[in-house]
Order: C-alpha cells, then structure tokens, then sequence
C-alpha cells in the first residue's frame, strides 16, 4: 500500500496534446503582449499631444515675440504723438499770430514778428524731425475724408462738388497716423 501511495505521489504529469499546449502558451504569452502594445499605443498618444503642446507652446512664444518686437517698433515711431499732439495748438498759436499783423504793425515790431517767424519755422523742423508732417491743402484740392474734416459746405456755382474752397487749419499727421485733420470748407456745387 505504502508502494502504491508512493506510485501516486510521482505519478507523472498527464500528457497534453500539441494543440492544447499551442492555446495555453499564446494565452500566457498575449497577456503580456497585450499590455505591452496598449501600453506603446497609450505612450504614442501621450507623445503626440506632448508633441502637439510643444508646437503651441513655441508658436505662441513666437507670436508673443513678434508682439512685442511690434510694439517696440510702434513706442518708438508713435511715442512723441501724444506730445507733438498736445504741440499742435502753440503752432496754431503763432501762425494766427504772424497772419493777424498787418504791414503797418510788421514794420513798427520787425523784431517780434521775425521772432514769432523763426519759432514757427524752429517748431515746424523739430515736429519733421520726428516724423510729423503738416497736411497743408490748397484751395481747388479733392476732400479726402481721411485726410481733411470738413467745417462747413458752401454752395458755390464756379467749383465743382468736393472742392476744398477755404483752409481754416492745416493737419498734422505722423509717419502714417493723423494726429490732426486738416480743417477746411468744401463746396457742394452749384446753388440749385
């Protein structure tokens, strides 16, 4: 009996067939496969966004960039607009000044109307020096609304609709920005 119980104890392992031993090995060897190809697809998905962020992050770095290398262009070139702004009425100032005086009052005070002349003239080189320019129309010239604020409208029969007919004030404007229209009278045309 003890021989009997020893024959069960070492009793070799039952044979399996070939096709069992096939399914039982791709079963133990496609869990780990498995994981391994959804864990390559999770970290091939985690590249791309990363990847994704990444171009963002650099494309919005060089926008900012771009941004800012506009707006340092732009403190430079526009700076000075608030002041040559608020310089625009000391120029209107002394024009009015050298037309109100007639050539009797020229003559008695040369000196200040030299003096008021030379200023203007000092005034009008420092604005251009900084890229003021004066919009100076003539009498005759098209209105350009971007350029001219028209004070009034006269009906006049010799000049076509559209016409400046009187300048009231010359406009100032800075590299391509208006600091100021130029404030004339346009002509609606001919008195119906």
């Amino acid at each position: 009996m003890a021989e009997a119980r020893k024959q069960e104890d070492y009793a070799e392992p039952e044979q399996k067939d070939a096709g069992e031993l096939d399914e039982e090995s791709a079963a133990y060897d496609n869990g780990p496969i498995d994981d391994l190809d959804a864990e390559i697809v999770a970290l091939r998905a985690e590249r791309d966004e990363l990847r994704d962020r990444m171009i963002r992050a650099l494309a919005d770095a060089e926008n900012s960039r771009k941004r800012a290398e506009k707006d340092r262009r732009d403190g430079l070139m526009y700076g000075g607009a608030k002041l040559a702004r608020d310089m625009l009425p000391v120029y209107d100032h002394l024009s009015r000044a050298l037309a109100a005086a007639d050539g009797d009052t020229r003559a008695n005070a040369s000196g200040l109307f030299e003096g008021i002349d030379l200023t203007l003239r000092e005034l009008v080189n420092v604005l251009s020096r900084h890229g003021v320019e004066r919009i100076v129309p003539e009498p005759g010239d098209p209105f350009d609304p971007h350029l001219h604020e028209a004070m009034f409208e006269a009906a006049l029969p010799n000049v076509a609709a559209g016409r400046i007919v009187q300048v009231m004030a010359v406009g100032f404007r800075m590299h391509d920005q208006l600091l100021r229209p130029a404030q004339v009278g346009v002509s609606s045309g001919a008195p119906a």
